[in-house]
């Protein structure tokens, strides 16, 4: 038994020789017995995606396939013969997009360049056979890079005819991460142009194709039919809301308990379950295996290992120009609440800021959010979704944090934050107003708008996230408060705020003063006193512009 970890290890074979390995083989038996000609998975970044192409790529290529056998000895497909009968019969071309991407269109014509040059030279070996003289001109050029751009969108389809000619069978093409370069085209504003161009290669590559046995591709998004896929009529997709193999990524309970006892810590099952599990795909519960890898491979360091670049921007939507409703879905969230939504596949990114229910479907793809019920009474499936687990409540709320941020260290923001929670009232009238002296994007959207102010402090106390309970719009006594940070250990303090605008700075202490007493004639603390908090402070807080004014309450709790 291996117990090194294969921490950013996504090659099949390097995993076998050396590192721990969860055997994932039974997918190969169920999928080459039921494949269909064009096969698309998507699940959030990582979740084995890669590795599992590897392990296809290894079980299938027709090049070294007696050493490529032998990686398979004792694992779950060894003893289905008649999938074994397939192993090393077909000639296999891969390509990851993961590096696709780039801040202009420009520049993603240079990688796509650099990324077919590189995978061409994997198959130079060809250019030893009796090509045509345009075959090989046109190899070459792809090779250096000195071809016309325009050829680019034949290449997978051009190199597999060659691989079939010189095989004398048709190749099988794996595709990693093939919504990468459309998903940079989107955050950098050229997403028309790539669009046109990765239309053309897909379908290129997987419906006119001659020369195709058939295709698996990974992603995590499914991008819209109509935008990408429009010609594409033999496409099969598993996916989060379409699961047909809910073994093939993520780590199953049963697996990770398995891990853990292997490795000699049964004892932090627990831990691992509160941490990392939560996902569910298809009614199946899933474990993220890249964080339960990283936290055997730490010693058991329980922490946010996860990352997901593609969901970060996503995420930004949610926060860019938000309402009202926006803020007390971030919050509902960040208390591990659950929201609704209508989920649909083949998403339009253009739909993003414009569509709510586009948007979750987005954020529960990419993996910040996962379903835990549905509801068909109004006849379109209506999904709950949550925060799967403590890591990602950890990570949302740090991008949350980061969209208020703008400049601002983490330790200026903590240091605000505990100013509210000792009383320190002079300190946190002088951050709040460097913070909207230095928001002045922000600021030129908010006209007065309460609900600016509301949002703008309820994105900075998701710091306190999850060792506070950050509510806002509540009722407590006798009305309601505006924005409360209620601590989870009740020796801990909490604070209260309301909050008013004023139309010149003149009024900003009065409105202040309006504030803290309308809390304290609606008993505001009601709620601290009924969890045993004894310590919690109270601020009417008034905003003219990026001017403020600070006032706090003499009694606590």
């Amino acid at each position: 038994m291996r117990n090194v970890m294969p921490v950013g290890v996504e090659d099949f074979e390097e995993i076998r020789q050396g590192y721990y390995f969860v055997d994932k083989t039974g997918f190969l038996c169920e999928f080459l017995k039921n494949r269909a000609k064009v096969t698309l998975f998507t699940r959030p970044r990582r979740f084995g995606k890669t590795l599992t192409l590897s392990m296809l790529r290894y079980f299938l290529d027709i090049d070294g396939a007696e050493e490529h056998r032998k990686l398979f000895d004792g694992l779950k497909v060894a003893a289905d013969d008649e999938v074994m009968a397939m192993q090393g019969t077909r000639p296999v071309l891969f390509l990851t997009l993961k590096g696709w991407k780039g801040l202009s269109w420009e520049i993603l014509q240079v990688r796509a360049r650099q990324r077919l040059g590189d995978v061409f030279r994997t198959y130079e070996f060809l250019l030893k056979d009796a090509l045509r003289e345009n075959d090989r001109r046109k190899f070459l050029g792809i090779l250096d890079g000195t071809g016309d751009f325009s050829e680019l969108v034949d290449a997978l389809a051009f190199l597999m005819r060659l691989l079939e000619e010189h095989y004398g069978k048709k190749p099988v093409l794996l595709l990693d991460e093939y919504d990468v370069p459309v998903q940079s085209a989107w955050e950098h504003h050229y997403y028309d142009e790539a669009i046109d161009f990765f239309r053309e290669f897909f379908s290129v590559a997987l419906k006119t194709n001659p020369s195709l046995d058939f295709a698996v591709m990974t992603g995590v998004l499914r991008i819209a039919k109509e935008n990408i896929f429009s010609s594409l009529n033999n496409l099969d997709v598993d996916s989060i809301l379409q699961l047909k193999y809910p073994e093939a990524f993520g780590f199953l309970p049963g697996e990770v308990e398995q891990m853990a006892k292997d490795l000699g810590y049964a004892d932090k099952i627990p831990e691992l379950r509160y941490w990392y599990d939560g996902y569910r795909f298809g009614g199946n519960e899933i474990y993220n295996p890249w964080s339960v890898v990283n936290y055997f491979s730490r010693d058991c360091s329980a922490e946010p290992y996860w990352v997901n670049t593609s969901g970060n921007a996503i995420l930004a939507e949610l926060m860019t120009n938000a309402d009202r409703a926006h803020f007390e879905t971030l919050e509902t969230l960040m208390k591990g609440g659950t929201i609704m939504a209508f989920l649909r596949e083949g998403v339009i990114y253009h739909d993003i800021g414009e569509d709510q229910d586009a948007l979750y479907t987005m954020l529960c793809t990419t993996g910040y959010l996962t379903i835990v019920g549905v509801d068909r009474s109004m006849g379109d499936p209506e999904y709950t979704l949550r925060l799967p687990n403590r890591e990602m409540l950890t990570l949302f709320g740090i991008e949350v944090v980061k969209r208020y941020q703008k400049g601002f260290s983490k330790s200026a923001l903590v240091a605000l934050m505990r100013a509210m929670l000792r009383g320190d009232v002079e300190h946190v009238q002088y951050g709040f107003e460097d913070y909207l002296e230095k928001l002045a994007s922000f600021y030129d959207t908010a006209k007065g708008n309460e609900a600016f102010y509301h949002g703008f402090v309820l994105g900075m106390t998701a710091i306190l996230v999850p060792l506070y309970d950050v509510k806002s719009n509540r009722e407590s006594g006798r009305g309601r408060y505006d924005l409360a940070a209620i601590p989870l250990e009740k020796e801990r303090p909490g604070f209260v705020l309301e909050f008013k605008t004023a139309e010149h700075t003149d009024e900003l202490e009065e409105k202040a003063q309006e504030a803290l007493a309308q809390m304290e004639a609606q008993d505001d603390l009601a709620e601290f006193r009924t969890r045993g908090v004894k310590d919690a402070h109270r601020y009417g807080i008034a905003f003219c512009g990026k001017q403020v004014f600070v006032a706090m309450g003499e009694d606590t709790v």
